[in-house]
C-alpha cells in the first residue's frame, strides 16, 4: 500500500487499525487527495470486495441497501419477489461525499455499521465480515452539504483530516 499511497503513513496505519478492530473511518479532505485510491488499494491488497457509493442529494436508502424486484418465470408466468443486493454488501465500502446527501439516506448506513445487517421491506440480511466503511466527507465550501448527525459520527472510530482540509494540521481524532 505504501508504494501507491506516499506520505500518509499515519492515516494508512489508522485505517488498517479501524478495519482490523471492526471500526469505521471518516476521511475529510479536498478532492484529489487520494482518499478513494487509499481505500480501493487497501481492499485490493487484502483481497476484499470493494464497492463505492457516490452520495448525491437524490440518493435513496434503497440505492445503498438494495431492493426487491418482481420477476416473472417465463415458463409458468408465476411472479416472485427477488432481492437485489445493493453496494452495502461489500467488505470495504467507500461512502464517497457522505455529507452531500440528506440525513434519511445517510442513516441507511447506521444499521449496517452497528449491526452488520440491513433491513429491506421488513426482511433482515446479514453482511459478511469484515465490513468496513470509509466515509469521505468534503469540506463545506458552497453550502451544499448536510452535517452528519451525532448518531452517524458515533459509528466512526477515527476521523482523519490530515493536511487534506483547510483546517490546518489536525491529523486524527478518536471518537468517544
Amino acid at each position: 500500500m505504501r508504494r501507491v499511497i506516499v506520505g500518509q503513513e499515519e492515516v494508512l496505519e489508522q485505517i488498517m487499525i479501524g478495519l482490523f478492530v471492526g471500526g469505521h473511518c471518516l476521511i475529510t479532505g479536498l478532492p484529489g487527495t487520494a482518499k478513494t485510491l487509499l481505500v480501493r488499494t487497501m481492499a485490493q491488497t487484502l483481497g476484499l470486495v470493494y464497492k463505492r457509493i457516490q452520495f448525491t442529494p437524490d440518493l435513496m436508502p434503497s440505492d445503498i441497501t438494495g431492493t426487491d424486484i418482481i420477476e416473472e418465470d417465463p415458463a409458468n408466468g408465476r411472479r416472485t419477489w427477488t432481492f437485489i443486493k445493493g453496494p452495502i454488501f461489500a467488505n470495504i465500502l467507500l461512502a464517497d461525499e457522505i455529507n452531500r446527501t440528506p440525513p434519511k439516506t445517510q442513516s441507511a448506513l447506521l444499521e449496517a455499521m452497528q449491526e452488520l445487517s440491513c433491513t429491506v421491506r421488513g426482511n433482515g440480511y446479514k453482511l459478511d465480515p469484515p465490513f468496513f466503511v470509509a466515509g469521505d466527507a468534503e469540506p463545506d465550501r458552497t453550502g451544499g452539504t448536510y452535517p452528519l448527525p451525532e448518531a452517524q459520527l458515533d459509528r466512526f472510530l477515527f476521523q482523519h483530516g490530515a493536511r487534506l482540509s483547510d483546517r490546518g494540521s489536525r491529523r486524527c481524532r478518536w471518537w468517544t
